[in-house]
């Protein structure tokens, strides 16, 4: 059984999630955007044991402490292979809004549709493209929890004015890849509040 954690992290407001294995107390931490420091304490002092570090995208945001956190407890960092130069390269990586030149890494590069079997939980890998190139959102079946980045948000869907955004593919990246999920999976964004597959499928003005 997942348990989620949400921490509220960085300028942007960015939701860093912890998906914890609640029999053995692994964890994997998603999109840590900043604080490095303060979720290694919370992880610490839960008792959790880091198994990977996931992103759901490459922009300062989701991952700026990424590679600190990683580094800390010896764990991988897991990104979309479309992902790679958004990571790498600081003007697709919008950490320039903040003043700063930074390029970012993974360790593991996964494919759409790829089942990422870590920390005794499984997670679907479905590539979203349209926020950025490589954004993908993380899908456990058996609890029915969608990680979703800056694809979905509640009643609402990610920007598309970043260098190499698409409004259109990111409607079809939600129209095929997402509304197609029960009605009763809880969707986890990267920015806001917490909502359903179901919610949005009737009600989000972008996609209906």
């Amino acid at each position: 059984m997942m348990k989620i954690e949400q921490y509220c992290v960085g300028q942007v407001q960015t939701n860093c999630y912890f998906a914890i294995n609640e029999k053995t107390q692994e964890v994997l931490v998603i999109d840590p955007g900043d604080s490095a420091q303060l979720l290694a304490e919370k992880i610490k002092q839960k008792g959790l044991k880091p198994k990977a570090v996931l992103l759901t995208h490459g922009h300062f945001d989701h991952a700026m402490a990424a590679g600190e956190l990683a580094g800390m407890f010896g764990v991988k960092i897991y990104a979309h292979e479309a992902e790679k130069e958004t990571l790498e390269q600081s003007g697709l990586n919008a950490s320039g809004m903040i003043g700063r030149r930074d390029s970012y890494q993974a360790d593991v590069f996964v494919k759409d549709g790829e089942v990422l079997q870590l920390a005794g939980m499984d997670l679907k890998v479905l590539h979203t493209p349209g926020h950025t190139e490589g954004g993908c959102c993380f899908y456990s079946v058996e609890d029915k929890v969608l990680f979703s980045g800056d694809t979905l948000f509640c009643q609402s869907v990610g920007r598309t004015d970043f260098p190499r955004g698409s409004m259109s593919q990111l409607i079809h990246s939600i129209k095929d890849k997402l509304l197609p999920l029960p009605d009763d999976v809880k969707v986890y964004p990267g920015h806001m509040g917490v909502t359903t597959i179901g919610m949005e499928r009737r009600g989000n003005p972008f996609i209906s």
